[in-house]
C-alpha cells in the first residue's frame, strides 16, 4: 500500500508546490526575458495525469509587439527526431525491418560506403568499415554520418559545400551521402548527425509512402496533433511566430513568420522539420508516458516504448565517453547521459550534476525548445521559445525549479549506469 500525505496549504494534490513553479517564472523573467536574451517563453508541466502549470511570457513578435499565447506555433527543429524514431519503431513492429538490419538492406546505394582515411571534397579516400551501418546506428547517432551544423570533423565542410539538408530534396540528400565517406566506423563513436533525416527516407522506402504522409497518417492524425506539420498552412499563419538568433551583437531576427515554414518544404527533414504547439507536443509526451497509448489509440507497444527509452550506446557508455567531438548545437549534457532510440537518457543524475532520475529522457530543438519525461515521477515538461543559440543554462535552470517543486516523490532506482 502506498500512502500519500494530504495536501497542505499551498500544495497541489498532485504532489507539487505551485508557489515553487511561480519562482521559476520570476527567475525566467528576471534572468532571460528582462535582459533581452529570450523574446518569449512557454512552460508547461504535466504531473500525475494533469497539467499543473502552464504559463506564457514575452512577445511572440517583438517588432509587432504581439504577446505570446499558449496556442502559438513554434519551430521545434530537433524535437522532430523522437517522432521520426517513433515512426521507424512502428515499422519494426509491423515486421518490415529490425534494429540490426544493415541500412543498405533498404538503401542498396549505400552498400559501398567507406570510412574516411584522407582527402577533402572531390578527392576523399576511404576504407571498408569493419561492420555495416545498422538501423540502430541511425537512431542512436553512432552511424558515422555527420551534420552541416557540426564543426571540426573531416566531413562537416563537405556537407555544407554540397548544401546537404538545405537545398536538396530528401532523395537527393541520401543519394549525395552515398558518394561521401563516413566520419568514423559505425558503432565506434556517438556523433550527432543527419542520421535521423536518413531515417526519414528509410521510413519512406519501407512504407511505400512519402515520409511526411506516413507521419501524418500514422502519428499526427491518430494522436490529434492537428497543429503539427512540416509547414504552417495559410489559415494558421496568424499563430506562427518569427524566430530570433543570439549573436555577438545581441538578439536579431532570424526567420520571419512568413519565412520558409510558410510553405511546403523542399527538403522534408525527419531530423528537424516540424512545427508544433505545446498542446500538441504534450499529446506525444502523454503517449510516451502511457507506454505508447493515448485516449484509446495505441501506436506502439509498452515493451517497444521501454526499449526506445533505454541506453543503447555500446557497452552501456555515456555520451561523454563516446562523443567524437562537441556537438554544434548542445542539446544535452554528456556525463551520466546515454542515448536511446531518439532521446537522451539519464543514466546517473549524480554524474550529470543536475536534478532528475535515472531513466528520464529528453531532447531539445535548435530554437531553444526542450522537453523531458520522467516516468518515475509521472512527469512531462515542455519548454517553448524561438531563439537560435539560446543558452543551455535555461534548460538546466528549468529542471532545477521543476524538481524543487515536487513535494511527494516515489522511491526510484539509484542509477541505470
Amino acid at each position: 500500500m502506498t500512502l500519500t500525505a494530504p495536501a497542505g496549504p499551498g500544495l497541489d494534490p498532485a504532489g507539487l508546490d505551485p508557489a515553487r513553479l511561480d519562482r521559476w517564472e520570476t527567475h525566467l523573467k528576471t534572468r532571460y526575458l528582462d535582459t533581452g536574451i529570450l523574446p518569449n517563453a512557454l512552460t508547461l508541466v504535466y504531473h500525475r495525469g494533469q497539467v499543473v502549470h502552464q504559463r506564457v511570457q514575452g512577445l511572440a513578435d517583438v517588432e509587432a509587439g504581439t504577446p505570446l499565447r499558449d496556442d502559438h506555433i513554434f519551430r521545434i527543429y530537433s524535437m522532430t527526431k523522437p517522432i521520426t524514431s517513433l515512426a521507424f519503431m512502428m515499422l519494426v513492429e509491423d515486421g518490415l525491418t529490425t534494429l540490426s538490419d544493415p541500412v543498405s538492406s533498404v538503401l542498396p546505394e549505400w552498400s559501398n560506403l567507406g570510412v574516411w582515411t584522407g582527402g577533402t571534397l572531390g578527392n576523399f579516400t576511404g576504407e571498408a568499415p569493419r561492420r555495416p551501418m545498422q538501423m540502430v546506428d541511425l537512431l542512436r547517432h553512432t552511424s558515422g554520418l555527420s551534420y552541416h551544423i557540426q564543426q571540426g570533423g573531416h566531413l562537416d565542410a563537405a556537407y555544407r559545400d554540397l548544401s546537404l539538408g538545405v537545398k536538396t530534396t530528401l532523395p537527393e540528400f541520401v543519394a549525395a551521402l552515398a558518394d561521401l565517406p563516413l566520419e568514423h566506423e559505425p558503432g565506434e563513436h556517438w556523433h550527432y548527425s543527419a542520421a535521423t533525416d536518413v531515417l526519414g527516407y528509410v521510413i519512406e522506402r519501407l512504407s511505400g509512402q512519402p515520409f511526411e504522409a506516413f507521419v501524418q497518417d500514422r502519428i499526427l492524425t491518430p494522436l490529434g496533433m492537428h497543429d503539427t506539420g512540416f509547414h504552417v498552412p495559410a489559415d494558421k499563419l496568424d499563430r506562427f511566430m518569427p524566430c530570433y538568433a543570439l549573436t555577438g551583437q545581441g538578439r536579431v531576427l532570424f526567420d520571419p513568420a512568413a519565412g520558409r515554414f510558410a510553405r511546403p518544404p523542399h527538403f522534408v527533414s525527419g531530423g528537424g522539420g516540424l512545427v508544433s504547439t505545446a498542446a500538441d507536443y504534450l499529446r506525444l509526451c502523454r503517449l510516451f508516458l502511457r507506454g505508447g497509448e493515448l485516449d484509446g489509440t495505441r501506436l506502439i507497444s509498452p515493451k517497444t516504448m521501454e526499449l526506445m527509452t533505454r541506453n543503447h550506446l555500446p557497452g552501456g557508455a555515456d555520451i561523454a565517453r563516446m562523443a567524437l567531438s562537441p556537438i554544434a548545437v548542445s542539446e544535452t549534457s554528456a556525463a551520466g547521459v546515454g542515448f536511446g532510440l531518439g532521446f537522451a537518457v539519464t543514466l546517473d543524475p549524480v554524474r550529470t550534476l543536475r536534478a532528475g532520475n535515472a531513466g528520464d529522457y529528453s531532447w531539445g530543438g535548435a530554437a531553444g525548445t526542450y522537453f523531458w519525461i520522467d516516468p518515475v515521477e509521472d512527469l512531462a515538461v515542455i519548454f517553448m521559445t524561438q531563439l537560435l543559440l539560446s543558452p543551455d543554462r535555461v534548460r538546466d535552470d528549468l529542471r532545477t525549479f521543476v524538481y524543487a517543486a515536487l513535494t511527494d516523490t516515489p522511491t526510484r532506482p539509484r542509477s541505470l549506469a
